[in-house]
């Protein structure tokens, strides 16, 4: 399959959540109730119920929200025609204005176009999470996204945690895991994704969290070269774009 897939016809994505709310407590009696109910299985029992809110909250799309989507493509230099990858991040605290800004992108440039999508957990993350946070809000969602008419081979969706996985679906590998074992720089230097949440509701600092999610966008395109056998990118053909 990759064989086939040119990497200029790929958008890498990343994306980063947190809780809806900075704290359990801040949210009203059904949601408190809500929340107890669906994670009553997974939740350790000396674990405070506040605590465990404020770490897992933002997986749930019912629970969480969109603060950062970082995408990436190949692109020739329009100059010298060298290769460069160019990054992108939308990120505010207004979820509802970054998924607009995001999705009407994404529909621009997909809809009429053989483009694929690709990231880390992205079939079991990324994307139900993005189509449900935009069902919620009341936004159209791009065709390249919807899975729910699509049939299997129209789907294009490009899962690097899959392709590791070669056919054994009970293995999960993480990205920085995967990326140490393949020797690619760990785009895990300034934080993880488990501290995503504090970094944003303590400080705020939602440039700093975008940043980490270009970091990952990287990893992934560099996964991509080494799957295909081609030489990884180099820092400096990496371009950020306001």
């Amino acid at each position: 399959m990759l064989e086939s897939i040119s990497l200029k016809s790929i958008f890498f994505l990343d994306i980063e959540t947190v809780p809806q709310s900075p704290s359990f407590g801040q949210l009203d009696e059904t949601m408190q109730k809500l929340w107890e109910y669906r994670i009553h299985r997974f939740k350790p029992e000396e674990a405070p119920l506040a605590d465990y809110y404020f770490e897992k909250a933002g997986v749930y799309a019912e629970f969480g929200k969109t603060i950062c989507i970082s995408l990436g493509f190949f692109a020739a230099n329009p100059e010298t025609g060298d290769e460069q990858f160019r990054v992108k991040s939308f990120y505010s605290h207004d979820e509802k204005q970054l998924l607009t800004d995001f999705l009407t992108l994404l529909s621009r440039y997909t809809d009429a176009s053989d483009r694929y999508i690709c990231g880390h957990n992205i079939k079991e993350f990324d994307i139900p999470f993005l189509c449900r946070r935009a069902m919620v809000l009341g936004l159209p969602i791009p065709k390249i996204l919807d899975t729910t008419t699509a049939r299997p081979w129209e789907i294009k969706h490009i899962d690097t945690m899959h392709l590791w996985r070669f056919g054994d679906y009970r293995n999960y590998t993480s990205l920085h895991l995967l990326t140490t074992v393949l020797g690619i720089p760990s785009p895990k230097n300034d934080m993880e994704g488990s501290e995503v949440a504090a970094v944003y509701w303590n400080t705020q600092n939602i440039e700093r969290i975008s940043q980490y999610c270009q970091a990952d966008v990287v990893a992934i395109a560099r996964i991509m070269q080494h799957f295909k056998q081609q030489n990884t990118l180099t820092n400096e053909q990496i371009i950020y774009v306001k």
